[in-house]
């Protein structure tokens, strides 16, 4: 059973308040979730960049981790990643390795780009998702961006010169 744009919409809504959640503890306002084929979350997950030191603690890539370790590649090619903001080239790399079938995200890398503009700690690619996705055997179907309005709101005032 396809997953319905309202619970797409849901869930995605709850990302964003994963990066709210992942902001007030002092890391990048950034979240994702994994849910299964009906809809049902599995994991969540948050940015760990300011609070455990690793550039590359990303939400989606710290997500893709732990699925990848919980679930198989089969299993996961039939559930959705959601994720607050469209995962950057790294973080579509750990999608594709673990074999998520389906991302659902909200605002866009561009975007995001032209939000943060060129701060040291997030030097964003404007590189889509969809991108990387088309580069592989493994196919990765996306969806967004969605609510790039309500994405965005978490990201004022954290990023330089506001800091």
């Amino acid at each position: 059973m396809p997953i319905s744009t309202d619970r797409d919409t849901e869930l995605l809504r709850r990302t964003i308040e994963l990066a709210s959640e992942s902001r007030g503890r002092g890391d990048h306002p950034f979240g994702a979730l994994l849910a299964d084929p009906d809809g049902n979350v599995l994991l969540e997950a948050m940015n760990t960049c300011g609070t455990k030191g690793d550039r590359t603690g990303h939400a989606e890539r710290n997500l893709m981790t732990e699925a990848s370790l919980k679930f198989s590649a089969e299993y996961l090619s039939g559930c959705t990643m959601y994720t607050s903001a469209e995962p950057c080239a790294m973080c579509a790399g750990s999608v594709y390795w673990a074999g998520v079938g389906r991302v659902v995200h909200g605002m866009s890398e561009k975007a995001l780009k032209d939000l943060i503009g060129p701060d040291p700690e997030n030097l964003t690619m404007d590189l889509p998702c969809r991108t990387i996705f088309d580069a592989g055997q493994r196919r990765v179907d996306v969806v967004g961006p969605m609510l790039s309005e309500e994405s965005a709101v978490v990201h004022e005032g954290f990023w330089t010169p506001a800091r």
